[in-house]
C-alpha cells in the first residue's frame, strides 16, 4: 500500500510540475508563485531518482548509472544551446561555465559526498580503481582539452577555438565518450560493479540477480517515460526561476557567472541524491559511476552540440579557463587520482573533495 501510494505521487509530480512549466514559460512570475515552482522543482528531483532506480533496477548495472547521467546531460545541453542562442552576447561564456561547473560538481560534490558516507557506513569505501582510474582520466583528458587549451591556442584573440579546432574538439569529445561507454557497458563492464570489502564484486550485480525481483518491463518503461518528464521538469522549472536566481545574484553583489553554478546545482540535483542513496545502500561503485560519468557526458555531449550552435551564434564562443579556473581542475584533477588509485577511501578523502567543492562555490562568488 506505502509503495502504491509512492508510486503515485513519483507519477503525478513530474505531470503537474511539467504543466505549471506550459504556464508559466516566458512570464514573470510573483513571489508566492515562485515559491510553488521551486517546491515543485525540489518534488520533481524525488521523483526523477526514484524511477532512475526503477530503471537501474530493470536493466542492472553499469547501463542504470548511464540512463540517469545521459538523461540529465542531453536536456542540460539542450538548455545551454538554447540560452545561448537566444541570450546574445552575455551567454558568450555560458557552455565554459555551466560545463565546468557540472564537472567541479560530480568530481568534487558528487564523488566526494559518496566517499564519505560510503566510508561513515563501512569506515572505509571499497571501489573497483581500475574503472574508476579510467573514467577519471577520460575526464581530466576531456575537461583539458575542451576547457584548457583554448586559453592557450593562438588562432583566435582570447579564450577560444578557431572553427577548425573547435570541430577537432568536439568530434575528439564525443569519440572519447562513445568510447569509454563501450568499455563500460561491453569489454570491461565487470569493472564497474560494486565490490565487497574484500575486492570481490558482489554476487547479485555479477548475476543480476538482487535481493528484490525486477520490475515488469511495462514498469520498467513507464518509469523511464516518467524520468524524462521529471527531467525536464526539473531543468525547465530551474531556467523559470532563474530570472528570481540573477536578481538574487545581483542584489547580493555576485559576479554574473554565479547564476550559472546555482543553475548547475539545480540540474544536478537528481544525480547527486541518486549517488547518495547508493553509498548508502555499500554501493559506492554506482554512485562513482554517476559522478564521472556525469561531468564525462556534461563535456562529451555539450561541446558537439555548442560546436554545431556556433554555425548560428553571434560573437566569439569563450570557452578557455581563467587561471583561478585552471588551478582548481589541475588540484581537482590531481587529488581524484590520489584518491582512486588504492580502491579504497576513508572520510579523509570524502572531506578533501567536498572542501574542493565549497572553494570553488567561494571562489565563483568571490572572484
Amino acid at each position: 500500500m506505502i509503495r502504491s501510494r509512492l508510486t503515485d505521487w513519483t507519477t503525478v509530480v513530474p505531470l503537474v510540475a511539467v504543466l505549471l512549466l506550459v504556464l508559466t514559460w516566458g512570464r514573470e512570475l510573483p513571489g508566492v508563485l515562485i515559491g510553488v515552482v521551486a517546491a515543485l522543482l525540489a518534488a520533481a528531483v524525488l521523483a526523477a531518482v526514484h524511477h532512475a532506480e526503477v530503471v537501474a533496477h530493470k536493466v542492472g548495472e553499469p547501463y542504470g548509472s548511464l540512463v540517469l547521467a545521459v538523461a540529465v546531460t542531453v536536456i542540460e545541453v539542450g538548455l545551454i544551446v538554447t540560452l545561448m542562442i537566444s541570450g546574445g552576447d552575455k551567454t558568450q561564456a555560458l557552455a565554459r561555465d555551466t560545463v565546468f561547473a557540472a564537472v567541479m560538481i560530480t568530481c568534487n560534490g558528487i564523488l566526494g559526498l559518496a566517499l564519505l558516507l560510503g566510508a561513515l557506513r563501512r569506515q572505509v569505501a571499497v571501489f573497483n580503481p581500475e574503472g574508476t582510474g579510467g573514467a577519471l582520466a577520460t575526464v581530466a583528458t576531456l575537461a583539458t582539452l575542451s576547457l584548457v587549451v583554448p586559453t592557450f591556442t593562438t588562432s583566435r584573440p582570447g579564450p577560444e577555438f578557431s572553427p577548425a579546432q573547435l570541430a577537432f574538439a568536439a568530434v575528439a569529445s564525443l569519440a572519447l565518450y562513445l568510447l569509454f561507454v563501450m568499455v563500460q557497458t561491453g569489454r570491461h563492464r565487470d569493472y564497474f560493479l560494486p565490490v565487497t570489502q574484500e575486492g570481490s564484486i558482489m554476487a547479485e550485480d555479477r548475476d543480476g540477480d538482487g535481493h528484490a525481483e525486477p520490475p515488469s518491463t511495462r514498469t520498467a518503461l513507464a518509469s523511464l517515460a516518467l524520468l524524462v518528464v521529471a527531467l525536464v521538469a526539473v531543468v525547465g522549472d530551474a531556467k523559470t526561476i532563474s530570472p528570481a536566481i540573477e536578481s538574487a545574484v545581483q542584489a547580493a553583489n555576485l559576479p554574473q557567472a554565479f547564476v550559472g553554478v546555482v543553475i548547475a546545482l539545480l540540474v544536478l540535483a537528481p544525480e547527486t541524491l541518486a549517488a547518495a542513496r547508493a553509498a548508502r545502500r555499500d554501493r559506492v561503485q554506482i554512485s562513482l559511476n554517476l559522478a564521472l560519468g556525469s561531468a564525462m557526458a556534461s563535456i562529451g555531449l555539450t561541446i558537439p552540440a555548442i560546436a554545431i550552435a556556433s554555425i548560428w551564434l553571434d560573437g566569439p564562443l569563450l570557452l578557455g579557463l581563467g587561471g583561478t579556473q585552471m588551478t582548481l581542475l589541475a588540484l581537482t584533477a590531481v587529488t581524484g587520482v590520489l584518491t582512486v588509485v588504492p580502491g579504497r577511501a576513508t572520510v579523509l578523502q570524502g572531506g578533501v573533495h567536498l572542501v574542493l567543492l565549497a572553494a570553488f562555490v567561494f571562489l565563483a562568488a568571490s572572484p
